[in-house]
């Protein structure tokens, strides 16, 4: 089961950059705002049709849920934002290694703090030298730039 996990996070990232690709032309286009905000409305529609079809009927209200929760909405208007304009700029390739290296180097303190509700997963050397691999190719793509 882990194993069909990862290689659906594996094509949810190779999604990303697809959008990516998509946003800085459309950014490009109709701006930077309009682009943002036709992604959130598409995807808000078709979260909207598959809660109708397979969301549980008697799941806890959203707004009994803390405040805080919510924060993850201000954050994707960020993250999309940024993709609509840097890609177009610095490229996909750049943007996504940028993209990650910012998500493990957070994502490792989360998991070893235990943040959020989540499971606490010790950083260990073995997680320290990925971050590292990443920094490295984020620094060789990178030298086109500085």
């Amino acid at each position: 089961m882990q194993i069909l996990l990862i290689l659906f996070v594996v094509i949810g990232g190779a999604g990303l950059s697809v959008e990516a690709g998509l946003l800085g032309p459309l950014g490009h286009q109709v701006g930077h705002l309009w682009a943002t905000f036709s992604i959130f409305g598409v995807g808000a529609a078709l979260t909207f049709l598959l809660m109708l079809w397979f969301s549980p009927r008697k799941s806890p209200s959203i707004f009994k849920q803390p405040g805080w929760q919510l924060i993850g909405g201000l954050l994707g208007v960020g993250y999309v934002v940024i993709l609509t304009v840097a890609t177009p700029v610095i490229g996909i390739a750049m943007t996504m290694i940028g993209i990650l290296a910012g998500q493990v180097s957070k994502s490792l303190l989360i998991d070893h703090y235990g943040l959020f509700g989540t499971e606490q997963r010790v950083i260990n050397k073995e997680r320290v030298i990925a971050l590292g691999f990443i920094v490295v190719a984020l620094i060789f793509v990178a030298r086109e730039y500085i």
